[in-house]
C-alpha cells in the first residue's frame, strides 16, 4: 500500500481508539515489533503457521516473518505488500476467500516491516536487495515452478514484476494487483485525471500545502483524508476502516516509505520516482494476471496495456473499488484471482 503518510494514520487510529497496549503479537521479534494501539490488537496474527525465515544481505543477515494458512501442495501463494513499509495485515480478507477455496498462502512481512526485523538501513532499500530477500523466502518455504505463485499488491506489485524479470524460471503464476508498470505514467495519471476530479479550491489548498513542504499539517491531512482517500484509496468514510487497515498504517515504517515513495501524497517522489518497466512486460511470460479497482489511484486503462503487452495475461478491473479493492469489492476481486489460479492449476492457462 503507498498512500497515507504513517504518521497522518497514526493521528486518525488515536482519534478512534482508546490507547492501550496489548501484548506482542505471536512471531514477532521482541525487539521490533511495535504494539498495537486499541481495538487495532484485531489484527496481531495467530501463532499457527509462524515461521522467522533467515535472509543474508550485503550488511548483515536477519530474519523476516511469515505465516502460512492452508495446506495445498500444487497452490501456494506468496503475499507481498505495499508500502514500501506496510505489512501483512492489509490481507486478512484473504483468508475468507482463499481458505474455503482450498488454496494454501503465505502472510509476510518484508525486511523492515513490522514483524520482521528492522535493521532500517538505507542501503537495503532498493529493488535489487528486495528481489533477492524474496527469492530467499520462496526457497526457504519450498515454493518452486510446480506450485508457486506470487502475489503483489501496490509496491509489491512492483516487486512482484521485479522478481518475474529476474526469475520467473521459479513461478507457476503471478498476480500484479492494483499496480501501474510506470511510476512516471501514475505520476502523469494522478495529476491530469484524479486531481480534476477533486473540488478546485480543495486541490488548490492541498497543492498549497505540498508546495510548502507542509506534509504533516492536520489540514492537509483532513483534506486528503475526506477528498482522496476515501475516494480512491478505501471507499468508505474513515470512522468504517476496518481495524486490520488501520493497524497496517499504524505499524508502517515512515523511514522506509517516505525515501523510496516521497512525502507527497498525490504521486510518488521518493527513490522509486524513475521506475519504468512497461517496455520490458513482454518478457514475462508465465500465466499473469492484472487486477485492480475502477476508482483505483492507479490507472485502469493503464492497467489494461500492461495485460496486452504481457503474452500470457487476464484482467481484472473491479467496479466501484479503489485501491484497497480486497476491502471495496471483494467478491468481483477474489472470484477473479481464484479462477486464474485454478485455470492455472487445471493446465487451461499456457
Amino acid at each position: 500500500m503507498r498512500k497515507l503518510l504513517p504518521v497522518a494514520i497514526s493521528a486518525i487510529v488515536l482519534g478512534l481508539t482508546a490507547c492501550t497496549p496489548s501484548e506482542e503479537p505471536a512471531g514477532a521479534p521482541e525487539e521490533t515489533a511495535a504494539a498495537p494501539v486499541g481495538d487495532v490488537q484485531a489484527a496481531a496474527p495467530d501463532e499457527a503457521g509462524v515461521r522467522m525465515i533467515p535472509i543474508s544481505t550485503p550488511k548483515g543477515d536477519f530474519k523476516v516473518w511469515t505465516r502460512q494458512v492452508g495446506d495445498n501442495p500444487r497452490i501456494k501463494v506468496l503475499l507481498l505488500h505495499g508500502g514500501p513499509g506496510a505489512t501483512y495485515e492489509l490481507f486478512k480478507p484473504f483468508e475468507d476467500y482463499f481458505t474455503p477455496a482450498g488454496i494454501e498462502f503465505f502472510y509476510y512481512d518484508q525486511l523492515d516491516s513490522w514483524l520482521s526485523d528492522q535493521p532500517n538501513d538505507p542501503d537495503l532499500w532498493t529493488i535489487e536487495a528486495a528481489v533477492s530477500e524474496v527469492d530467499q523466502v520462496r526457497e526457504a518455504l519450498g515454493l518452486d515452478a510446480d506450485n508457486f505463485y506470487l502475489y503483489g499488491q501496490s509496491w509489491g506489485g512492483i516487486l512482484g514484476m521485479e522478481y518475474a524479470l529476474a526469475h520467473q524460471d521459479h513461478l507457476k503464476g503471478l498476480i500484479i494487483s492494483n499496480m501501474m508498470a510506470s511510476i512516471p505514467a501514475y505520476n502523469e495519471y494522478s495529476k491530469h485525471v484524479l486531481q480534476p476530479q477533486m473540488d478546485p479550491d480543495v486541490l488548490k489548498e492541498i497543492l498549497s500545502f505540498e508546495a510548502a513542504g507542509d506534509f504533516h499539517n492536520p489540514r492537509y491531512m483532513e483534506l486528503l483524508m475526506n477528498h482522496y482517500y476515501t475516494e480512491h484509496i478505501l471507499r468508505r468514510p474513515v470512522e468504517a476502516w476496518p481495524a486490520e487497515v488501520l493497524g497496517s498504517f499504524e505499524h508502517m515504517n515512515s523511514e522506509k516509505y517516505l525515501a523510496m515513495q516521497g512525502p507527497s501524497e498525490m504521486g510518488a517522489g521518493g527513490s522509486l520516482v524513475d521506475w519504468d518497466r512497461l517496455a520490458d512486460l513482454h518478457k514475462i511470460t508465465v500465466p499473469t494476471l492484472i487486477t485492480g479497482g475502477q476508482e483505483d489511484t492507479m490507472d485502469p486503462a493503464f492497467m489494461a496495456k500492461m495485460a496486452d503487452e504481457i503474452p500470457n495475461a487476464e484482467l481484472n478491473i473491479c467496479p466501484d473499488a479503489g485501491h484497497l479493492t480486497q476491502y471495496d469489492n471483494p467478491e468481483c476481486y477474489f472470484s477473479g484471482m481464484i479462477d486464474f489460479i485454478e485455470s492455472v492449476d487445471e493446465g487451461e492457462t499456457e
